[in-house]
């Protein structure tokens, strides 16, 4: 059985970037046989988020947009990624194999610090907590947007690092589901530029 995983951060409204660019694609895996879990990251919006009231807020606003352009509840977990704790706990074993080079080379995070974002630890390991995310639910099938297939690779590094760190099989190999054209994988905002929250150039989902 394939077991699809996929994860939404609550950083705020959701976006037309966000819905081509992954609630589409999360919704097609609802006809494909197997499990499917997308998970809520509260976790990784701490990377920027400081207000506890607003982080709630955005949390309950990704559930109930998923729900509205159809997520189906029988057919797949819809959950809180903080309400997992093992995930933390498997965080810190894999970043106890995983080397500095290999999230010194992170595309995010030096695009985010390029663009004047003040990196602090959590960002700079957000590659980490993300294959915790993949691998604690023995994920096949991840589906991702282009410019997120750098940390799937990630993942399968630190995976591979594990297993043979402790010589066996612990993790599986994750795979990326690309969006099958080109107007998911960067949809433009208001600027030109890709559509981001955090470049304040988006376009609410809804608007």
């Amino acid at each position: 059985m394939t077991t699809f995983l996929s994860g939404i951060q609550p950083s705020g409204l959701q976006h037309l970037g966000n819905y081509f660019g992954a609630i589409q694609q999360h919704l097609a895996t609802q006809s494909e046989e197997g499990e499917q879990f997308f998970f809520i990251a509260d976790l990784h919006a701490l990377t920027t988020s400081r207000n506890p009231q607003e982080l709630r807020d955005h949390v309950r606003e990704v559930a109930i947009t998923y729900l509205a352009f159809g997520l189906d509840p029988r057919k797949c977990a819809l959950f809180r990624q903080s309400d997992v704790p093992e995930v933390c706990e498997l965080a810190w074993l894999l970043s106890c194999v995983t080397s500095m080079g290999l999230l010194e080379r992170a595309h995010s995070f030096k695009d985010k610090v390029a663009r004047g974002i003040k990196p602090n630890a959590g960002l700079f390991t957000y590659p980490v907590l993300m294959a915790a995310d993949i691998l604690a639910y023995d994920s096949d099938v991840v589906p991702v947007g282009r410019d997120q297939v750098q940390h799937l690779e990630m993942a399968q590094d630190m995976a591979q690092s594990f297993n043979h760190a402790f010589g066996a099989e612990v993790f599986k190999r994750p795979e990326p589901w690309l969006p099958r054209d080109e107007l998911r994988s960067k949809v433009p905002g208001v600027d030109g530029e890709k559509m981001s929250k955090s470049y304040g150039n988006a376009i609410w989902a809804f608007e």
